[in-house]
């Protein structure tokens, strides 16, 4: 049994940040929504519930039944969640009409195992409307800032805590300490929760599910996809079989290389070239979502194709990862959607195979610690994320062989040198976009017009939020200049500085 500590979202923009805080104390966790609170069992050490845009004093604002852990748990909320607490108790929370936001000093006001070995004057972060103006009898302060009174308390007689700031953002400079205290000091976990955990725990757990049992998989020669195969080899051997699909839209030689990458982990993987078909189906598409769903479909046609080849397949493989399930759930209703997902729900009803997904509990850089204690090459692991529908939404407007050929000798420009010049493993994903614009140009003495070209590189942990890298100006100055002298058809290269948000990484 993994012990776990639940979180319970109410809408805030960083609910994950706790989670990778936790994850990082190699303590396991889960994000819920407030409103589909799961069964709390023996494996529950703790709940911390999250913040939210919105006010306790609002009639429909997020609310939970504290009587389901309170008293009975660990509780510790934070900023909304210690508000919650606090209103639902019978507490005073009021709009003062001042917004703190930013960097403030929290001062101790009584000892409690919460700040333990945390300093007195520690940096934190706030970023609240509301203020707890008044705290109901059986809680007691203990801690302040100069503009807020009640920036931490407890709740006596109860192992229940709340604070005003932030203490998974890294600008709450001891956030990771107080969280430690109370999962670790007052929740109890034992920290056991490691790469080598999760192999031997989840292995076992397939051998159980699989059985004997064929699956099929759709590798990408991502670090996902890569990794779902290598553990579901190692619990089923021969009865996984992978296909890795070529729809055209894949980087310079990235079939050929992929397929030859794969030789040495000992997978049964066959390569199936569909360019054509997925051409065929992205003629004259111009609109991101229609291009990105006719990948999809035409990726499902040909996947349902070779995978009845097989006989007798009952499980389709996948390398879902916990922010493609995090996005999927929202804690009002589905979400608006910004765009659809190659991974969630996109199995249609007729191929009537049971989903497998090995990886669905893990963050990106959780699966690379994984893979590497699989023993699967840093050349997998250390690749970039490259988006399921390709250079297809790299390639504004309509997409043809002849678009997809010039940028994939510009891509490779670049990430090729990003790689000779030491870049490659500082960026987390790069690449570049063919604009649907031409522009004028000299080469020699005559006037060119021709296409316009994008380059992207951005710095992340787990591509939910990501800030544009600052290369260096000689680098992009090269491999600007590199790119006009040999790609045939580009005659101006521009880089990309929007960060996301407000800014997606692709840009379709």
């Amino acid at each position: 049994m993994t012990e776990k500590i639940l979180i319970l979202d109410f809408g805030s923009q960083v609910t994950q940040l706790i989670a990778r805080r936790v994850r990082e104390l190699n303590i396991y966790c889960e994000i819920h929504p407030y409103n589909k609170v799961p069964q709390i069992g023996a494996d529950v050490k703790g709940i911390i519930l999250s913040g939210s845009p919105c006010s306790v004093r609002e009639e429909d604002s997020p609310r939970v039944d504290m009587s389901l852990f309170r008293g009975k748990l660990p509780v510790l909320g934070i900023c909304y969640g210690a508000q919650l607490l606090a209103f639902t108790a019978g507490g005073d929370v009021f709009n003062t009409g001042h917004r703190e936001y930013g960097r403030a000093k929290m001062v101790k006001v009584a000892e409690s195992p919460l700040l333990a070995e945390v300093s007195d004057n520690s940096q934190v972060w706030m970023s609240h409307g509301d203020t707890i103006m008044a705290l109901p009898e059986e809680f007691e302060l203990i801690a302040s800032t100069e503009s807020v009174k009640v920036a931490a308390f407890h709740v006596k007689g109860e192992q229940t805590y709340g604070i005003q700031f932030h203490p998974e953002v890294t600008h709450s400079l001891e956030g990771s300490q107080m969280l430690k205290n109370f999962t670790v000091g007052i929740c109890g976990c034992s920290q056991d929760w490691t790469a080598g955990h999760f192999v031997d725990t989840t292995v076992a757990a397939l051998k159980e599910q699989l059985g004997d049992d064929k699956v099929v998989l759709g590798l990408s020669g991502g670090v996902d996809s890569s990794v779902a195969a290598v553990l579901i080899h190692k619990a089923i051997g021969k009865n996984l079989y992978c296909i890795f699909v070529d729809n055209g839209l894949l980087r310079k030689n990235e079939f050929e290389d992929v397929l030859e990458s794969y030789k040495d982990l000992g997978l049964n993987v066959k390569g199936v070239n569909s360019k054509d078909q997925f051409y065929a189906a992205l003629a004259g598409l111009t609109d991101p979502e229609a291009k990105r769903k006719a990948i999809g479909k035409t990726f499902i046609d040909v996947f349902d194709q070779e995978s009845h080849l097989i006989e007798d397949v009952k499980w389709l493989g996948q390398g879902t990862i916990y922010p493609d399930i995090i996005e999927s759930v929202s804690t009002k209703g589905p979400s608006q959607t910004i765009k659809s997902h190659h991974n969630v729900g996109g199995l249609p009803d007729y191929m009537k195979l049971k989903v497998v997904e090995p990886l669905k509990a893990l963050f990106k850089d959780e699966v690379r610690l994984v893979g590497k204690s699989l023993g699967i090459p840093q050349f997998i692991l250390g690749r970039h994320p490259f988006p399921g529908p390709g250079l297809g939404i790299r390639i504004l407007g309509d997409v043809t062989a002849e678009k997809v050929q010039i940028l994939q000798e510009v891509d490779h420009i670049f990430i090729n040198g990003l790689k000779s010049k030491g870049l490659y493993d500082n960026v987390w994903q790069a690449g570049a976009m063919l604009l649907p614009i031409q522009s004028v140009g000299v080469m020699g003495d005559e006037r060119t017009y021709e296409r316009v070209v994008a380059l992207r590189a951005v710095s992340s942990v787990d591509g939910m939020t990501a800030d544009w890298c600052h290369l260096p100006y000689e680098f992009l100055a090269e491999i600007s200049n590199e790119i006009i002298n040999k790609v045939k058809g580009v005659n101006r290269v521009v880089y990309d500085i929007s960060s996301k948000p407000p800014a997606t990484i692709e840009w379709e």
